[in-house]
Formats: C-alpha cells, sequence, structure tokens
C-alpha cells in the first residue's frame, strides 16, 4: 500500500469522525442548554446510536492496516505525520479494546445520568440518583478492565483525560500541595485583615451582568463571531467545529463572582479550542492535548488574570459604571473581595486557595470507589467527613454536598484530578511567559492581553497533540512539571493581600 495515500486516507477519515463527533458535541450543547425535558429519553437513545457509529468507524480494522502502511514507511520521518500516526496509534488501541456494546451503552448511560442529575439535584434526590451512579461506576469499571492499565484500574480512567499520567504521580503531587495548602488557610484565617465581601452580594442585574461579561471575554481574546454565550445548569465550553467554540455560564442576580468568574474560566476554555490550527481539523494535531492543559488556561485566565490587581485597575470603572451596586467600593476593596480566601461548600465558587482541597477530596474518593473500599451508597457521609477534615464546613443536602458536580452523573471519572493539574500548569506556564515577556500585570491595566494569548498560542495552542501533556509543558516553560510555581504564587498574591507575616 503506498504510505502517501494510506496517510490521506487516515486524515479522511479523522475528519469524518470529527463531523460526527460534532455533531455530537451540538446535541451535548443543546441537551445542557435549551433541550425539553420530555426529550431527554430519546435524546439518550440519539447518543447511543451515533456512539455506535462512531465506534464502529474509530475500530475498523482498516484503521490498523492503514497505520502499519504509514509506520513502515519513511513518511513518518515527517513530524507532523509521525505526531499524528502515534497519537492515532494510541486511540485505534484503546478504542479496539473496548467491546462496542459496551462503548454504546456507556454513551447512553452518561446521557441519561447527566439528565437525571438536572432534574433529582434540584429536589436534593439522592436516593433517586443513586442507581445512576452505580451504573456509571459498574460500567467505567467494565471500561477500565477492557482498555487494560499498568498499576490499577484507575489509571485506565485517568488515561481518557490525562495521557501518561498514573495514580502513583497524583498521591504525591497531591501531598506536595495539601500541607502548604492547609497551613496558608489556616494563617488567612487568623489574619486580622479581611474583606468586605457583602459587596458582592448586592443586586447585580442579569441583563447587565451579561453584557458585561460580553465586553470582557471579547477583548480577553474569545472571538464571539466563532463562539457565543448561553445559560446553563453547570457551565461548559464546547468545540463544535473550527469557527463554532460556545461557553455557558449562570446567573445569580444577588452574587457578581458566579457568572463573571465562571465565563471567563470557559473563554480560557474556547480560546484555546479557537487557538488550535484549523488545518489540522479532525486530526490529533489539530486537538486539544489533555485537559489538564485545558484546565491550565481556563484557570490561568479566570485568576491569574481576571483575578488580578491590573485586570481590575483596566475593568473596575467599567463595572462601578455599569452596576449601581458598586457606588461606594473602591478598587482595592474590590480586588480584595474578589480575592476572598474562605472554606466553602461549592467547588466551582471555591478561591484559589482552597480549591485543590475540593479536588483532593473528589480524587480519594473516586479512588476509593475504584479500589472497592467505599460503596456508593457510602459516598455522602465520606464526603462529609472530607470535607469538614479537609475545609471544615459540612454540607446540610446533597444538592450542595456530594451531588454538586455534573461529572460522576456523565461517569467522567478520573476528569477531577485534571483541574489540579490544571492550576500547576497554569502557575509554570504563566512564569515562564514572565520569564520571556516580562511583568504582565501592568499589560493587564492597559487592556493588553495579546501578548499573554500570543504566546500560550505559540507554545500550547498551536501544537495540538503533537507531544504528550506533560512533555508539552517542560518544552514550554523549560523545566518539568512541578507545583513550585503554583506554590510560590499563592504564598506571594495571598501573603500581600492578608499582610501575612
Amino acid at each position: 500500500m503506498d504510505a502517501k495515500a494510506a496517510y490521506r486516507e487516515l486524515v479522511e477519515r479523522g475528519r469524518e469522525r470529527a463531523y460526527l463527533g460534532a455533531l455530537g458535541s451540538l446535541a451535548g450543547w443543546d441537551l445542557r442548554t435549551k433541550s425539553p425535558s420530555k426529550g431527554h429519553p430519546h435524546r439518550a437513545r440519539a447518543f447511543a446510536a451515533l456512539s455506535r457509529v462512531l465506534h464502529q468507524k474509530a475500530t475498523d480494522p482498516r484503521i490498523g492496516e492503514l497505520l502499519a502502511s504509514v509506520e513502515d514507511s519513511a513518511l513518518i520521518e515527517d513530524p507532523d505525520v509521525a505526531a499524528n500516526v502515534r497519537a492515532w496509534r494510541r486511540d485505534y488501541e484503546r478504542v479496539t479494546r473496548v467491546p462496542e456494546s459496551l462503548a454504546v451503552e456507556i454513551a447512553e448511560a452518561a446521557s441519561r445520568g447527566e439528565s437525571a442529575w438536572a432534574e433529582l439535584r434540584k429536589k436534593n434526590d439522592w436516593e433517586g440518583f443513586l442507581p445512576f451512579l452505580k451504573k456509571n461506576i459498574e460500567l467505567k469499571k467494565a471500561y477500565a478492565e477492557a482498555v487494560g492499565y499498568e498499576d490499577e484500574v484507575y489509571d485506565a480512567l485517568l488515561e481518557d483525560y490525562e495521557e501518561g499520567l498514573l495514580t502513583r504521580d497524583l498521591v504525591p503531587l497531591f501531598e506536595t500541595l495539601k500541607d502548604p495548602a492547609t497551613r496558608l488557610v489556616r494563617r488567612i484565617m487568623e489574619a486580622p485583615k479581611k474583606p468586605r465581601t457583602e459587596i458582592l452580594h448586592r443586586h447585580y442585574p442579569k441583563a447587565d451582568q451579561e453584557a458585561f461579561i460580553l465586553e470582557v471575554i471579547a477583548e480577553l481574546g474569545y472571538d464571539l463571531e466563532a463562539g457565543r454565550l448561553d445559560e446553563t445548569a453547570h457551565p461548559f465550553a464546547v468545540r463544535i467545529h473550527p469557527g463554532d467554540v460556545r461557553i455557558t455560564t449562570r446567573y445569580f442576580e444577588d452574587f457578581f463572582n458566579a457568572a463573571f468568574f465562571g465565563s471567563v474560566h470557559e473563554a480560557g476554555h474556547a480560546m484555546y479550542e479557537q487557538g488550535l490550527p484549523e488545518e489540522h481539523w479532525g486530526t490529533p494535531l489539530g486537538e486539544s492535548v489533555s485537559l489538564g492543559v485545558h484546565e491550565s488556561q481556563s484557570r490561568m485566565w479566570e485568576n491569574l488574570v481576571g483575578r488580578s490587581r491590573g485586570f481590575w485597575e483596566h475593568y473596575f470603572p467599567r463595572a462601578k459604571a455599569r452596576f449601581a451596586a458598586l457606588a461606594d467600593v473602591d478598587l482595592e476593596e474590590f480586588v480584595f473581595a474578589v480575592n476572598e480566601v474562605k472554606p466553602s461548600l461549592i467547588r466551582v465558587e471555591a478561591d484559589e486557595v482552597t480549591y485543590n482541597l475540593h479536588i483532593l477530596l473528589r480524587f480519594e474518593l473516586e479512588l476509593a470507589l475504584f479500589r472497592g473500599e467505599l460503596a456508593p451508597e457510602d459516598l455522602p457521609e465520606a464526603w462529609n467527613r472530607k470535607m469538614e477534615a479537609y475545609l471544615g464546613v459540612v454540607p446540610k443536602t446533597y444538592a450542595e454536598g456530594v451531588m454538586q458536580d455534573v461529572h460522576w452523573a456523565g461517569g467522567a471519572f478520573g476528569y477531577f484530578p485534571t483541574y489540579t493539574l490544571g492550576n500547576v500548569y497554569a502557575a509554570q506556564l504563566f512564569e515562564a511567559a514572565e520569564r520571556e515577556l516580562g511583568a504582565l500585570e501592568p499589560r493587564f491595566a492597559e487592556a493588553a492581553f495579546a501578548p499573554l494569548l500570543g504566546w500560550l498560542r505559540a507554545k500550547v495552542h498551536h501544537h495540538g497533540r503533537h507531544y504528550p501533556p506533560a512533555e508539552l509543558i517542560a518544552r514550554a516553560t523549560g523545566e518539568p512539571v512541578s507545583a513550585g510555581p503554583l506554590l510560590r504564587y499563592l504564598e506571594e498574591k495571598f501573603g500581600a493581600l492578608y499582610e501575612l507575616t
């Protein structure tokens, strides 16, 4: 078989699957934003049907033959070809180990679980949700056994989101972060200086929030001609295809932070997707490399940019002009308030210092579930114990506790650790960007975000899946992955805000 013809066919097949996947992404966006609840059962079956088609196309033996032809040719000496073939081979070997019936069942259970969660969470109905959760766990255990793993079941789930990551890598990373985070929280709680956070819980009209958010995310670099902002129960970003990358948020008229910082977070995800090379659409070089790297983009724009003083030097006068609630508030008060550190119940509203403790809790619970050390029925009690131990707070309802996130409803086990990886990567990338570009915060005060976005485009976005995630971060920063930059950033920023000694 001619290697060039084989490679062309691989690209064509990849693009066909990508466009079919785009239809699934569009249906997923609709499910979470506009879909009527009575249509959910049929939507689940539609997802299952599409999953069957995609699985058949992804496991076609012809792909293995085409890959072998290219791997055995001189064409593999081209770095782009080699990168695509490496990623295609990895994906092909994983997907062909999963029986079609299992892949379809997983897709349908995820759709049913998410739809049920959206309704049952409102009712605080844990017992109603439990069967959906147990089904997802059962299916993911079967999936892990099918694809295989290095040390333990959980490794197979991590591999879906962060190539090369193992449980034995995560445990010491969380240990490195846990003690400094808990010590910093304790010092902050004991500090006499406190922010005036009631200013964030005044009246912020939804229409004004939306207008302000649209202004800001466009100036950050989110292309609204290639995207849109909608409302949902649990915010997310989704790439339908090049030219259509959507974000969502949720509004609270009595709380400024949720919609604003949630939208900046999702815009960070979307700017990564918009920065992927369009010419490689349908191939690994046109795909994001991992969820950890994805989270590095969202967390960087939300926190290292969006909560910085320089950022608000520029935007606070605009916010003050738009929101009457800020009439008696000055810049320093506002910056301190949006950076409050306080143990809380809800992960998506957690501050930068306590956030990784929320992820540690979920990681430990997931690991216990898949090691068989914890029964699903016992999750609420285990959740509450860990919340009290790590954060000193205990939820009064399932909705603000074990049912607060959509991830388990959709079977996304192994996903949560990527949030902490994202924080680690974000701080390391930002530190490297400042080494090359100089101090960035003074530029934020002038709404000059293009230098940072351009650096990220060149160092991260442009490469797609050319390198595995840990290698990509090392190449971008000149150093292996390390929690050091994150710990330095947290200590410096919050030490100054709270005037810690």
